[in-house]
């Protein structure tokens, strides 16, 4: 997160030149997603659960349209 802020700070009328970092942080955030699922014995990541939101990635649904649509 640290180093997209920076990179977007950086290039404020280029944002897509930091495509990588957030593609990179909504691996992240949905690497947590998914161990945090597994660890509450739930099936998806879609579940409604607030406990399995955090509060530094976007919705567990947002992060896997995303990752989708940006393979």
């Amino acid at each position: 997160a640290c180093s997209l802020q920076t990179c977007l700070s950086a290039n404020t009328y280029s944002p897509e030149r930091c495509d990588a970092h957030l593609k990179r942080l909504y691996q992240c955030c949905s690497k947590l997603y998914q161990d945090r699922a597994e660890n509450n014995g739930t099936e998806s990541v879609n579940n409604s659960d607030q406990e399995n939101i955090s509060t530094a990635c976007p919705m567990p649904k947002v992060v896997e349209r995303w990752l989708k649509n940006h393979p």
